[in-house]
């Protein structure tokens, strides 16, 4: 950062650095929620598996954890500093064992801590600081203690100003594949629920037939220690549930990865373009479709790889009937309790799919294919955005780009 810049504690720079609640409030089916930092995603909350509590106890037990627009939330244990601001209006939750970074409304001020908690400076002050053994985590009193280097506003704006423009397209990508799942989902219901296009009624011609009857493989994968290989710094993306989101991307940031070797061995579970990849283990039900931005990839036993006959079906038929939650009511009177919550390979092999004529699956296709195209398009075009944020943010932060020489 650049001499000009003046350097100033978290708790001076906030209206006030607090953490979420330590305590564990009864879950209420139609209450508030309640979320830890696994419910943090890279543009959004994942509210899906967020407890909910009562009224009661969110406006009393935990008052302190409540989240209000241009916070930050802040990792402060397990996978620490994963960074979220709320930019919404409508607030209805609050937060659990979280860093809370409070601004009373500054929106300027927020979103310079944003982006500086993001630079590597700030990363290696997160690392200096970790307690724990078995668990790290960041203290409060660290977090408070944070030194921020913070240049003149005019400054400050026209950094943040960049970095937005970059994240604000990235969230009207997001939002175009909520839409165009929305689409898919219309056009999944129309053909296989309403039957519309064929007068309400089920053709006669139309087959119901088992997954597996449908792919060249559904299998899943190993976790390469188990049979004496180890994970390595680089190399081969290995894939994990916690790797694919709800939105039916991947974050990137919470793959794995073993080399070449380890990928050769634990050839079952090498994933292709096109594969469906649907989590059978722990948070259950999460999918996406792979495309070739991941590949070379495998994954472990928490993750089935579907793979479609192109001969028979293709891969955007089958992943049609996963986003239109097909499978959903199907998987869950089957999941089996262990340790954890998961459904068997056999389960996800018989689940019964719809066959369409030729003819009509040619017309249906024509719908889909689209869909999921733009879709993987508009992923793409976010990685790329992604990458170019992450390499400017430092440059920009530290001084070393002229912010009046960057055009976006």
């Amino acid at each position: 950062m650049k001499s000009n810049c003046e350097t100033i504690k978290a708790e001076d720079f906030c209206f006030t650095v607090t953490d979420g609640t330590h305590d564990s409030p009864k879950a209420k089916e139609d209450g508030h929620y309640l979320i830890t930092s696994k419910h943090l995603a890279p543009y959004n909350i994942d509210f899906s598996s967020a407890k909910r509590i009562s009224d009661e106890d969110y406006q009393q037990v935990i008052k302190r954890s409540l989240v209000e627009q241009w916070d930050i939330l802040f990792s402060m244990i397990g996978t620490i500093g994963i960074t979220y601001l709320e930019k919404n209006t409508n607030i209805d939750y609050a937060c659990k064992n979280m860093g809370i970074f409070k601004f009373n409304g500054d929106k300027d001020k927020a979103y310079w801590l944003y982006y500086y908690l993001q630079t590597p400076q700030a990363k290696e002050y997160i690392l200096g600081h970790l307690r724990g053994t078995t668990q790290q985590y960041l203290p409060l009193g660290s977090l408070r203690d944070f030194p921020i280097q913070v240049p003149s506003t005019k400054i400050r704006n026209n950094i943040t100003s960049i970095l937005r423009s970059l994240d604000d397209r990235i969230a009207v990508n997001i939002a175009i594949n909520e839409n165009l799942e929305s689409q898919a989902q219309a056009i999944f219901k129309s053909w296989f629920v309403d039957f519309e296009p064929f007068g309400g009624v089920m053709p006669e011609d139309m087959r119901e037939v088992p997954l597996n009857e449908l792919c060249e493989i559904v299998t899943k994968g190993t976790t390469p220690t188990t049979i004496g290989k180890h994970f390595s710094d680089k190399g081969i993306n290995f894939l994990k549930a916690e790797s694919i989101l709800q939105n039916h991307s991947f974050d990137r940031n919470k793959f794995a990865h073993i080399d070449n070797d380890t990928h050769k061995v634990l050839k079952r579970s090498i994933i292709k373009e096109g594969d469906i990849v649907f989590t059978i283990a722990g948070t259950l039900g999460r999918f996406a479709l792979v495309d070739n931005t991941i590949i070379p990839a495998n994954t472990n036993q928490a993750v089935a790889i579907i793979r479609a006959n192109k001969n028979v079906i293709s891969s955007e038929y089958l992943y049609s009937f996963f986003i239109g939650n097909w499978h959903n009511e199907y998987y869950a009177k089957r999941v089996q309790q262990a340790v954890q919550a998961n459904l068997s390979l056999a389960t996800i092999k018989s689940l019964p799919i719809f066959v369409l004529s030729n003819k009509d699956m040619m017309r249906y296709n024509d719908l889909v294919t689209p869909i999921c195209k733009a879709m993987k398009a508009n992923e793409y075009e976010n990685l790329c955005l992604s990458a170019l944020r992450d390499t400017l943010l430092p440059k920009l932060m530290n001084g070393e780009i002229d912010v009046s020489k960057v055009k976006i």
